[in-house]
């Protein structure tokens, strides 16, 4: 979790904001430079909250149950109405069925994979890069309004420091693919520079000092070089709004009302010793622990201007029914149900806030699970259909979009592949037109930017 103090400033961050009057390359001489050439018009003002569900969920089991299929193929936790008449979710989505008309289900997604990558969020569709990637190279690294980074990727760690980071062993989430690696993703709870930089290392009243200081030796360098200087001011409190803790608080789940955190929290909802048997209980732990309050901190950061956030839920969602993994009635008690707490939590919060319009959510994994049931009670790796949910940012509410077959195998209407999706993201996010117009965007990102449709007659 992101520390912040307020006892004593560090060395790093002591030169970094003095630095600015000396005449060094800082925070504000760098966010001035990005002011200058405007890139932030490309920006639609909307954020998108890309939730992984690592592993690869089914299909049955979340959005598309088939219970009029043999019960070898048809969902193992049954069916459950949802607000849109006709339409079934499967049996642990109790929350999300509520929220149905809010949302489109897409059923005719295919990711095209039966392995452990990480696509869509990584592939190489996206060049190896993040997705959050291309926003950020387009539009800058840094919100010009505060500071606030324009592409992160929240893991447990985020909110819990006794929670593992990354899980990078099948892909790395934080990829830049061709891009320089500050436009990567900010990664918080990892320690890097950047997440040094926003902690507070003295008192306010020798900040407050080094203020005074500062603005005294800018009047003097006013003087000296005319009006050279005067465009810096904006970006001068940028880079105090950064260091005193106006993107750092962003970080910091206790600000939050107790009630809001309590309503998101999913740690409760599961206990350690139902699958202390399975190799991949600190995935499920980790889960459980966290995923409640990272889509709290997603919500809280999408506030405060961040574009591109990445939400995994740990490797959970791999439901084989093995020495590693739960079967699917079991797995879906400790994984399904805290994900659709989470989920709902959020919808709930965004729409009482008003912010519908302002953020975009996508859930989906890497691939699917198997039409037949295993001998074992789990369904092994399918590429061929893969559950993706959409909401807010202009989607479509109460929309089921594609048909599967009458097994749920293989895509009947209106097919999505992962370019599609991409596209659609990415489309949601920056002003594809005016970034044609553009002649200094690298070629590897238009490809992926503008170089495909987003999904067909989704808002249809």
């Amino acid at each position: 979790m992101l520390s912040i103090r307020d006892n004593h400033l560090s060395r790093r961050s002591f030169m970094q904001v003095g630095g600015l009057a000396l005449g060094g390359l800082t925070l504000p001489q760098v966010m001035a430079a990005t002011g200058e050439e405007d890139p932030w018009k490309l920006f639609k003002g909307k954020t998108v909250i890309f939730v992984f569900q690592h592993g690869g969920p089914s299909q049955y089991e979340t959005y598309d149950p088939k219970m009029t299929a043999p019960s070898s193929i048809h969902s193992m936790t049954g069916e459950i109405p949802t607000s849109l008449p006709g339409v079934t979710f499967g049996g642990t989505m109790s929350k999300l069925a509520k929220h149905a008309d809010k949302a489109t289900i897409v059923r005719s997604y295919r990711s095209g994979s039966n392995a452990h990558k990480i696509q869509p969020i990584v592939s190489a569709d996206t060049h190896n890069a993040n997705i959050g990637s291309f926003f950020s190279r387009v539009v800058g690294t840094n919100n010009p309004e505060n500071g606030m980074p324009t592409n992160i990727a929240a893991f447990p760690n985020a909110v819990d420091e006794n929670e593992p980071g990354p899980f990078n062993t099948f892909g790395v989430f934080a990829s830049s693919g061709p891009f320089n690696s500050g436009f990567a993703p900010f990664v918080p709870g990892t320690g890097g520079e950047f997440q040094k930089d926003m902690e507070l290392c003295i008192d306010r009243t020798r900040l407050d000092d080094r203020r005074s200081l500062l603005s005294g030796l800018d009047r003097i360098r006013r003087k000296l070089d005319g009006g050279l200087a005067d465009g810096l001011d904006r970006f001068q409190r940028q880079a105090f709004d950064v260091v005193t803790g106006g993107v750092a608080e962003a970080f910091d789940l206790s600000k939050e009302d107790p009630k809001t955190v309590a309503r998101y929290d999913t740690s409760g909802m599961t206990r350690f010793e139902q699958w202390e048997d399975k190799n991949n209980k600190n995935h499920y732990k980790a889960n459980s622990q966290s995923l409640g309050k990272l889509m709290l901190l997603a919500r809280r950061l999408a506030e405060r201007g961040c574009g591109f956030i990445t939400i995994t839920t740990s490797f959970v969602w791999d439901m084989h029914s093995d020495i590693n993994n739960c079967g699917m009635v079991r797995g879906m008690d400790y994984v399904g149900n805290p994900f659709d707490h989470a989920i709902s939590a959020f919808i709930e919060d965004v729409e009482a806030r008003g912010l519908q319009d302002d953020i975009m959510l996508v859930c989906t994994g890497e691939m699917g699970r198997t039409p037949n049931i295993n001998a074992r009670a789990g369904r092994d790796h399918w590429g061929q259909i893969t559950p993706l949910l959409l909401y807010g940012a202009g989607i479509p509410r109460g929309k089921v979009h594609g048909q599967s077959t009458r097994n749920g195998g293989e895509v009947l209407s209106n097919l999505v592949q992962t370019p599609n999706l991409v596209s659609t993201i990415l489309d949601t996010l920056i002003d594809i037109p005016q970034l044609r117009l553009r002649v200094d965007v690298p070629r590897e990102a238009m490809d992926v930017i503008a170089g495909h449709r987003p999904i067909d007659n989704l808002y249809s």
